[in-house]
């Protein structure tokens, strides 16, 4: 029997198509007739939004790989206090754009954090929460930076260099290979319609 809730998210680096399968997603559970909420990293409540234009705004001076590391739990911990948790209690669906996954790949695989120091943190934030499901969307980084850079001023992340994201897809990667139960990985170098429906039969193995 499928569960009443399910915690999704979608993951991957800069320019793979977050936003236009979230909406692909929204559909497909609106068809069902199942209620759910979409959200997103670092964001999703006032505070936690205000903390994301401190995350991504150019600074003059340098934000500190623990104060970046810092700064992104307590927006995750403000977002699961205010929105997450009461979402899957009233049994809605929570389709979350990047989650803790962002964190091990970006700030450990890319800023060369300590694993050990995220997941003390994961788990003083999120306790036994995890996603149901995550879908990685891959793609290489130079295509990812591409596409990104069309849509206009990039922010402080979007400017990293291309050694850095190489570096987050191949955690992102490693992720996949060590939980294969709940990652799900995705050729984002594909058509829209080809992803669309790779990531549809990937819900449609939920069972419901």
């Amino acid at each position: 029997m499928a569960k009443a809730s399910y915690f999704i998210t979608i993951e991957g680096i800069e320019g793979v198509g977050k936003s236009t399968n979230i909406d692909a997603i929204k559909i497909y559970l609106e068809n069902l007739d199942i209620d759910y909420l979409v959200t997103r990293e670092p964001g999703g409540t006032e505070l936690a939004e205000k903390i994301r234009l401190l995350l991504l705004d150019n600074y003059t001076e340098g934000i500190s790989d623990t104060t970046e590391l810092l700064l992104i739990f307590a927006a995750r911990a403000q977002h699961i206090e205010e929105v997450i948790r009461p979402a899957l209690d009233q049994g809605k669906w929570v389709i979350c754009d990047r989650f803790t996954d962002a964190t091990y790949a970006y700030q450990g695989g890319g800023r060369g954090l300590e694993r050990e120091k995220i997941a003390e943190l994961e788990s003083l934030v999120q306790g036994r929460l995890r996603p149901d499901l995550t879908i990685i969307l891959d793609l290489d980084p130079a295509t990812g930076l591409a596409r990104a850079a069309k849509r206009g001023n990039l922010d402080r992340f979007e400017k990293e260099e291309l050694e850095f994201f190489d570096r987050v897809r191949e955690s992102y990667l490693h992720i996949a290979e060590q939980e294969p139960q709940r990652c799900k990985v995705v050729n984002a170098a594909q058509s829209v319609a080809d992803v669309k429906q790779d990531i549809l039969r990937i819900l449609a193995d939920l069972g419901v």
